[in-house]
């Protein structure tokens, strides 16, 4: 990089940092003077829980790898305490907020003007698709993920194979449990099994409850899912893989055979399980990815 470069870098980062304002994210006074000050206050309906320690939102930008020009999506970004780490270093964030009440303060009083980053409004389990339409994949998503939308929003992006490089989520600890889980273990699931298609997964930080305002009443951790170099699954297949998994464990206490039912007639049941070398009383949660795979493959075959 060229020294002229470096300087337009440094006069960049310099702009952006006079675009955001100082406004103290952790301090719960400061957050419901600016609620009250505004007429806001938190629903449930959103799951709207503030992540106040400075050292966990630190923590978080890092895992991220924020840096400059890397482009970044956030869901939630609330009144946008994680949305300014990242700034801070340098990422241009597109961050997709659902209340209207934080949107206009992210809009007229965070980041007024500040080229590096994009207000999207509304639903961004309705929206994300058009952006990923006009933008591309980003580099990265992280998210403090409102709890009742959080394992949605990641089934629906890899469902849709948008597949960045790096996504790092804060969710609930038994979410980010069921992501890392493994074949065979308690927490193992259909949703452990998309996660793993082309992520690697990894549990890198738990937050104590008051890490949070409101304090919520189930633990949080934050998850790394960093892109695998190769899927586990082939694109041909992967549509019809997905399929299969939904089938697999629409009911955790049923046989392998008896969840296909409601997909498969019984005889390609038998044939498939048969090419797979699989039990037709095995279950779901004992059956890896591979074995997923093949059982995929010999469904779809005809």
């Amino acid at each position: 990089m060229s020294q002229t470069q470096q300087v337009a870098q440094a006069q960049s980062r310099v702009q952006s940092l006079a675009e955001i304002w100082d406004f103290d994210y952790t301090s719960i006074n400061d957050i419901t003077g600016l609620l009250k000050e505004n007429g806001l206050y938190m629903t449930k309906k959103f799951g709207q829980n503030f992540l106040i320690s400075d050292s966990a939102l630190n923590k978080i930008r890092d895992f991220a790898k924020c840096a400059e020009g890397v482009r970044v999506w956030e869901v939630g970004p609330g009144l946008g305490a994680l949305t300014a780490k990242m700034l801070q270093s340098g990422a241009r964030v597109t961050a997709f907020e659902i209340d209207r009440g934080f949107c206009r303060i992210l809009r007229e009083k965070a980041f007024v003007n500040n080229s590096r980053f994009t207000l999207v409004e509304g639903d961004a389990l309705k929206n994300w698709k058009t952006v990923w339409q006009t933008e591309g994949t980003p580099d990265v998503i992280c998210s403090n993920l409102p709890y009742n939308v959080g394992s949605v929003f990641i089934a629906d992006l890899i469902e849709n194979r948008c597949l960045p490089p790096l996504m790092v989520y804060t969710l609930q600890t038994e979410v980010v449990k069921r992501i890392c889980a493994d074949t065979g273990d308690p927490d193992y699931s259909g949703f452990s099994v998309l996660t793993s298609i082309d992520y690697e997964n990894k549990e890198v930080l738990k937050l104590s409850n008051r890490c949070f305002w409101p304090v919520p009443n189930v633990g949080s951790s934050v998850v790394l899912m960093k892109k695998r170099p190769q899927s586990q699954v082939p694109d041909e297949i992967a549509v019809p893989f997905i399929r299969t998994v939904r089938a697999l464990f629409s009911q955790r206490r049923k046989t392998v055979r008896n969840n296909l039912k409601t997909a498969f007639a019984p005889e390609v049941i038998e044939k498939a399980l048969n090419e797979a070398d699989i039990s037709e009383n095995e279950r779901a949660e004992n059956l890896s990815v591979s074995q997923i795979a093949a059982l995929t493959k010999a469904l779809y075959s005809r």
